[in-house]
């Protein structure tokens, strides 16, 4: 039986696959992580499909596709990872329905499995205000870094739409920030008042690229080179900040993101401006912030309430 669990390394896509994630990345907006993940699932069903006697993905049968998948249930992989690498074998067969390259979607008739439920992490707000207060005006970055977290904190981006951000995309008179999130949906971000502050000021601050006094590509948070931050710089400066603030290991760039939600949920706001703000396509995504303020009123309810036990 073919394995499933080997991955070539520069080994190329079919033309079919390539076909999929150019469509993905023009028509879809997907961000270069999520092609990458869709390149290295597909790889991995490809050379699997190829093993079995396959010339392309337009061979496989769902018989073979649920031998693939019981071969990475066999591998210990999480069910996380199984459904995911299901719904990217499930939207290139979809696309080759469209393309016309399959008849039917070989598979469609498999199921995902059931995955437990995780509630997202997040800070306190007085963890969050321990390190918010950590960058200091004197220190290297510290006015970016400052700006950097009060803005996540703030407007709830996603670390990929910070460090996408232009000078163009901000109006710190309405108090908005323009932001680009999957699928090249834009929405609306609050700038709060210690936000625009902390925005204002590294503004003035920052090193200017060639390009500076062009508001469209001047990118708002640069490195020290003036060159626009990445992804894994903004971890970087997370991680330091959180060491200092003494919560080592207790947040990610997203756990920002999942405190800015769960702090308006516990203050009354609306669940359906709350999936606004944070750019959620339906309102099931959103919900998982409400077990989250649920779970945290129970417990205050069984320590609090007489006749709790």
């Amino acid at each position: 039986m073919a394995s499933p669990l080997s991955n070539p390394t520069g080994v190329a896509c079919s033309s079919q696959v390539e076909r999929f994630l150019r469509y993905l990345s023009a028509e879809k907006g997907c961000s270069p992580l999520t092609i990458k993940s869709y390149r290295e699932d597909l790889l991995q069903l490809e050379d699997f499909l190829y093993s079995a006697g396959c010339r392309s993905p337009a061979d496989a049968s769902s018989p073979l596709l649920r031998r693939f998948a019981a071969g990475l249930h066999a591998a210990g992989y999480a069910a996380s990872t199984v459904a995911r690498k299901l719904a990217s074998m499930r939207s290139l067969f979809a696309f080759g329905l469209r393309e016309g390259w399959v008849r039917a979607n070989p598979a469609k008739p498999l199921r995902s499995p059931r995955r437990p439920r995780k509630l997202p992490k997040f800070l306190t707000g007085e963890e969050i205000a321990r390190l918010l207060a950590t960058p200091r005006p004197e220190a290297a970055g510290g006015l970016r870094d400052r700006a950097i977290l009060e803005l996540m904190y703030s407007a709830g981006v996603r670390v990929q739409e910070l460090v996408n951000l232009n000078d163009a995309d901000l109006d710190l008179r309405n108090a908005t920030v323009r932001v680009r999130g999957k699928g090249r949906r834009e929405r609306l971000g609050i700038v709060g008042s210690h936000a625009r502050e902390a925005v204002k000021t590294w503004i003035t601050s920052r090193p200017r690229l060639p390009t500076a006094g062009q508001a469209t590509s001047q990118p708002l948070f640069t490195n020290k080179f003036g060159r626009r931050l990445s992804v894994r710089g903004v971890a970087r400066l997370l991680e330091k900040h959180l060491a200092v603030a003494g919560l080592a290991g207790r947040a990610s760039p997203h756990t920002l993101r999942h405190s800015f939600a769960t702090h308006l949920l516990d203050a009354g706001a609306d669940i359906r401006s709350v999936q606004e703000l944070l750019g959620h396509k339906s309102l099931v995504t959103t919900q998982i912030y409400t077990h989250v303020t649920t779970s945290r009123l129970l417990d205050a309810f069984d320590k609090a309430h007489p006749r709790a036990r």
